[in-house]
Formats: structure tokens, C-alpha cells, sequence
């Protein structure tokens, strides 16, 4: 079966391709547009659809539009419901319900040859659960959260051999990722973009609102949840973008932060004794993303095993939908989805942009050396990921032992200064310096940095002795393996800083040229672009 997943609706627009059970290709928008996040999700913005990114997909798994079983679209609008009832208060919902009846016309005009009664309509939380409970080969209970869908924003239910069964939905306008969202629009940033800033700022605040935040947020015994209107302004003053960052304004992120821990826990057990005690938890939705929340269901809940879907947000949805329809597991192993190019194409890149390059024994041990010199490496190698993580394929590499490296690569990427950067470490050696969820190939959960290891590896401690790590399988990531263990040998730490290859605002570099662009106007030392190495002190003269 031949079927192309397409997210659409909201944001983050994204395409994947499934045939006969394996995942070929599954890239997000922005990585070919270069829109962050493909477009605001406004509901003017509800016709625009991947078209890129979709193309890119049928073209890698060598199909044309007209050889498509079915396409999955991740929105239903038979389930929409008049914005009154939802009480959302936006004049122009209804266009997403109007835009997505037209999705098959559409879809058909952007890929010719495509039938559009091809196109089938998946519902939005289905999808998201798809994306994640038929990625393990388990069955195992299910747990979506995010802003919305067509009318509620949560789902709970089980996989059983690969049919989902819900338990609970959760109508709108009741939603934790809405509370979010709102809480990151009151604290100066931008709403369903930027609320990953929201938990990151929540670590250097105290918890202080957390009385009334109880009264209005809470779970309700019966696998649902109600969040009351809250008067943000009450709490903490809003902050415009420039404006400055108070005390108030971290503990109101900290108060938030932790009720939607103490929400999410409540949901996790609910949903573990309504699917008879299955052993995995699988997540998947925006509100999957947080990676703290994530670490306290994993330590404090009572599953055996959490697995959240590396691309949890709307982007997930394309690979959701089209697994939905096989209805079959099909394990996840690995986020390198995106485009990949050959060495002679890197090298005809290079040679193009007129760069000195060579072509070292090693590129991991050329690496390896930068960064114990403390230099910045630009790492691009292999196919770029599936999702809003750098997982060594598209990233920013530094030195964990100095002080001054979050500093400097906040700097390099034009971010918030309180903002943590997170470290990869051998699989190994996991156990070693940190405590928490094992493996974590995907960086979808924080650990505890262990108290002797704090001092040594400082770049990657936050505020609050926790690290969002990253472990490599070598048998997963040969080659970044054997880069962390050349660094290990020559500083005697495990660990290296992985940060996103982008600057702010922009999507990660996805092609080899944006990565050369990156590499002339950020001081990044070397760029390890597959097999090959430029300096940048061969190429622009002089030392850093």
C-alpha cells in the first residue's frame, strides 16, 4: 500500500510517505520554504498546504501522484463543530473546516496526476495517536495532548493490535496546550512557536501561583480535565517582546509548568487503569514536547516505559495519518527522514561556494579536535530529522566544560540568554553522569545530572541540575559515536553540547548551501559537512 500523509490545518505543515510498511521519506515544510514552523496557524493560512515538502516525499520513495493508494489528510472536518460552541472566540474558524473540505481539489491541483478521491480524512487526535502508538511494535495506552484539534484537544485510549480504542476525548475549549499557549502570548513570546522558551524560563522561577492554578486547572477524575479562564494580568504583568524579564514573570512560568506536570500525571494514571494496566505509554501532541513533564510521567507514573513520538507536534500528523489508514505498527528507528545528498554533491557544493576543503582521514576525529581546542563545529552529515530536534544530523557542537560555551552559543544563534543547550553522550557511558529515562536517543525528556558531574560539564547543567540529553547507539549513529569517543579520549569528558544547526527565528539548515551560509556569518570554527572539513581559519584568515 502506497500512501502519502499530509498535515496541513494548523501548523507545521509536512508530508510523509508509508509503502508496504516502511516509513521512506517524512520532511516538514519549513525545511524547503524556509518558514519557521511553515506558517502562523492562523485560518487564513488553512488552504496552504506542503506542497514542497510533499513533492520531495513521492519523488524519494520514486512515486508520482497517480501511483497513490490513498492520501491521509490529518484533519476531519465532519468533526468541526460552530466556533460558539467551542467558545474559542475567533470569528474565522470556520474557514479551517471550509479549506479542509476542499483539501482533496486542492491537493489534486498541487500534484497532478493526483485522483482526489484518494484522499481520506483522518481525525486530527487519531493521527497524532497513530504517530505514536503504531511507532513501537507493542501494544500499549495512548495519551494526546496539544491545542486543539477539529473539537477537543485530548485523546486517551490503547493500541491493540494496531486498532486504537478511545477512552476519553477532552471538548474544547478546554485545552492544556491552549493554557500554554496563552501563558507564552502573556510572557512576550510567540504563541504555538516559541513555548518551549516557557518551560526553559520556568526552572529560575518559584512556583508562587500555584494555589489558584489548582483551583482553575485540574483534571476531573474521569480521564478529562477542566481549565478555567485565567486572569493572566492578576498573577504577573504582561511582557511585550523587548520588555524585561521579571521575577514574576519566571514564577508564573514555574506555576504553570509544574500544574501541567500535576495535570499530565493525573491524565497518565488515568489512562493506565482504562487500558487494563498495559505496561508502554505512548505520547504524541505539542504538550508531548515538554520534555519536563514527560521525565516526572516517566519517574512518577506507573508505566513500565514512556515513548513520546520525536515529532510529537502537528508536524507528526502526516506519518500519524498514513499509519492510521495501514492500521499496522511499524517501529520508529530512526528521524533521519529529511533529504540527504551524496559526497560528490557535498563536493561540487563546495567547490561551488569556492571554499578551501579537505577531505580528512577522519571527520569525526577532525571534529573531535576542534571541539577540545573549544571550538564551535557545524555537523551535517546524513539525512536531516524528522521533527523540532537536532540529533546529529543537523546540529551545533561545543565543549560542555566550559562556563562561558551557553553563552557563546546563545550568542552564535541569537537566543535568550536563559535559555539551556543539552548534551549527547555514548550510550555507554549514559549511566555514568546522568539519572532518568534510558535510552534517549530523541531528547524528549530531561535527566538529573549527577552531583559529581555538575562542575565538569557546566554548559549543559541547568539552572536546576538537569540536562535534556541525547544518547548515541553506535550501531544507530556510528559516526557520532565515534566523534564522542575521540572527544572523550582527548579530554576525558563523554559529552558534547548538541544544539540545532540554525540561527534564531530560522528553520535548521536542511541543504548543503544554507549550511555554508550558516558557516560565513556565524563564528562557527569548522563545518564538518560529511566527509569533508572547512576551516574557518583557512578560509577567512586568521584565528577566531
Amino acid at each position: 500500500m502506497r500512501v502519502l500523509g499530509i498535515n496541513a490545518i494548523f501548523h507545521d505543515p509536512s508530508a510523509a510517505v508509508i509503502v508496504d510498511g516502511r516509513v521512506l521519506a517524512a520532511a516538514e515544510e519549513e525545511r524547503f520554504s524556509r518558514r519557521k514552523h511553515g506558517k502562523r496557524p492562523v485560518p487564513f493560512s488553512a488552504w496552504e498546504l506542503p506542497e514542497l515538502s510533499a513533492a520531495w516525499c513521492l519523488a524519494e520513495a520514486g512515486l508520482r501522484p497517480g501511483d497513490l493508494d490513498a492520501v491521509a489528510y490529518s484533519f476531519d472536518p465532519a468533526l468541526c463543530r460552530d466556533r460558539a460552541e467551542l467558545d474559542l472566540g475567533d470569528p474565522w474558524d470556520h474557514l479551517r473546516a471550509d479549506y479542509a473540505r476542499r483539501a482533496p481539489q486542492f491537493l489534486a491541483t498541487a500534484l497532478p496526476g493526483l485522483d482526489p478521491n484518494r484522499v481520506r480524512f483522518v481525525p486530527h487526535h487519531v493521527a497524532h495517536a497513530a504517530s505514536a502508538g503504531l511507532s513501537v511494535p507493542e501494544d500499549s495506552a495512548v495519551l494526546v495532548l496539544d491545542g486543539r484539534g477539529e473539537s477537543a484537544s485530548h485523546l486517551a485510549g490503547a493500541y491493540r493490535g494496531g486498532k486504537l480504542e478511545t477512552f476519553r476525548c477532552q471538548e474544547l475549549p478546554h485545552s492544556l496546550g491552549l493554557l500554554y499557549e496563552d501563558l507564552t502570548r502573556h510572557l512576550g513570546f510567540l504563541h504555538s512557536s516559541d513555548e518551549y522558551k516557557v518551560m526553559a524560563l520556568a526552572s529560575y522561577g518559584t512556583p508562587r501561583f500555584l494555589g489558584p492554578l489548582r483551583d482553575l486547572v485540574r483534571a476531573d477524575g474521569t480521564g478529562g480535565f477542566t481549565v478555567d479562564r485565567i486572569d493572566w494580568d492578576a498573577l504577573a504583568p504582561a511582557r511585550t517582546g523587548d520588555g524585561e524579564m521579571t521575577e514574576a514573570h519566571a514564577d508564573l512560568a514555574a506555576s504553570v509548568q509544574q500544574r501541567l506536570e500535576e495535570v499530565l500525571l493525573d491524565l497518565a494514571r488515568w489512562t493506565y487503569d482504562a487500558s487494563g494496566g498495559l505496561p508502554t505509554l505512548t505520547m504524541a501532541g505539542g504538550t508531548a514536547l515538554n520534555c519536563v513533564a514527560n521525565a516526572r510521567i516517566a519517574a512518577e507514573g506507573p508505566f513500565g516505559r514512556v515513548w513520546v513520538q520525536p515529532a510529537a507536534g502537528d508536524a507528526g500528523t502526516a506519518l500519524g495519518a498514513a499509519l492510521a489508514l495501514g492500521a499496522e505498527h511499524v517501529p520508529f528507528t530512526t528521524a533521519a527522514l529529511g533529504r540527504g545528498w551524496r559526497d560528490d554533491e557535498l563536493e561540487a557544493e563546495l567547490r561551488r561556494a569556492a571554499v578551501p576543503y579537505t577531505r580528512p582521514e577522519s571527520i569525526a576525529a577532525e571534529a573531535a579536535a576542534v571541539l577540545a581546542g573549544n571550538g564551535i563545529v557545524a555537523w551535517y552529515q546524513g539525512r536531516s530529522e524528522y521533527g523540532p530536534r537536532a540529533l546529529g544530523h543537523r546540529s551545533l557542537l561545543a565543549h560542555p566544560g566550559d562556563r562561558d560555551t551557553q553563552t557563546r552559543m546563545n550568542d552564535v544563534k541569537g537566543r535568550e540568554q536563559f535559555r539551556p543547550i543539552a548534551p549527547m553522550v555514548r550510550a555507554e557511558r549514559f549511566h555514568d553522569l546522568f539519572e532518568g529515562v534510558y535510552p534517549s536517543p530523541y531528547m524528549l525528556f530531561v535527566h538529573r545530572v549527577k552531583p559529581e558531574w555538575r562542575d565538569r560539564i557546566p554548559a549543559v547543567t541547568h539552572v536546576d541540575g538537569t540536562a535534556r540529553v541525547q544518547t548515541v547507539h553506535v550501531g544507530e549513529e556510528p559516526l557520532v559515536a565515534a566523534m564522542l569517543a575521540e572527544f572523550e579520549r582527548l579530554t576525558g569528558l563523554p559529552v558534547v553540547v548538541n544544539t540545532s544547526l540554525n540561527t534564531a527565528g530560522r528553520p535548521m539548515v536542511d541543504t548543503p548551501r544554507e549550511a555554508l551560509e550558516l558557516f560565513g556569518s556565524a563564528p562557527v570554527d569548522l563545518l564538518a559537512i560529511g566527509p569533508f572539513a572547512v576551516h574557518r581559519a583557512r578560509t577567512y584568515g586568521g584565528e577566531r
